[in-house]
């Protein structure tokens, strides 16, 4: 059984007013992670890297998985990493969540890991995004998680493009939960 979870709607229209302000670009021909052009893009570096704009994003990432049982949370470089930083910091003390990177290729010195942070193999996680578009970058996150024996149900998007990572992620058993949708940037 599937809970609603409504989102404080004040955290939400103010985040959704920095996005459109300070990461909503427009007018260009940007080129996407998947490969594709847009006239739109979404640099969220410049949201998540604002105390405000990812304190908001901490809380309502929260609110969103209120009823997940979860324990770690984590991501793939570089999009990611404040996302988790937040979430963790957030959740603490009331909630033990651990962090964990993905990297996109091994490090080639020291422990040459590709998972950085204590993830515990049999761990239930949940991935964190800063853009879904077709949801390849996120699948490589999970992929090296479940490599490890973790399992991945549920992923959490700042903004969802709506171009196809929905249903390649619910391909993989893994829901999808945007805290918006492309449509309510246009």
């Amino acid at each position: 059984m599937t809970q609603t979870v409504r989102l404080d709607l004040a955290k939400r229209t103010r985040l959704k007013a920095l996005i459109a302000t300070k990461s909503v670009l427009t007018g260009g021909d940007f080129k996407l992670a998947s490969g594709g052009k847009s006239s739109v893009f979404f640099d969220m570096k410049m949201t998540l890297l604002d105390p405000e704009g990812l304190n908001l994003v901490a809380d309502l990432m929260l609110q969103l998985l209120e009823h997940e049982k979860f324990d770690a949370i984590g991501g793939l470089v570089l999009g990611a990493c404040p996302i988790v930083d937040a979430v963790t910091l957030k959740a603490f003390p009331a909630r033990r969540i651990s962090g964990f990177y993905v990297r996109k290729e091994p490090k080639e010195r020291g422990t040459n890991k590709m998972i950085e942070g204590p993830l515990a193999p049999g761990a239930a996680c949940v991935m964190v995004e800063d853009v879904t578009t077709q949801g390849s970058s996120v699948l490589k996150a999970v992929q090296e998680a479940r490599a490890i024996g973790c399992t991945v149900a549920t992923v959490v998007t700042c903004v969802d493009r709506q171009q196809g990572a929905r249903d390649r992620l619910a391909a993989e058993g893994i829901a999808l939960k945007p805290l918006f949708t492309m449509d309510e940037f246009k």
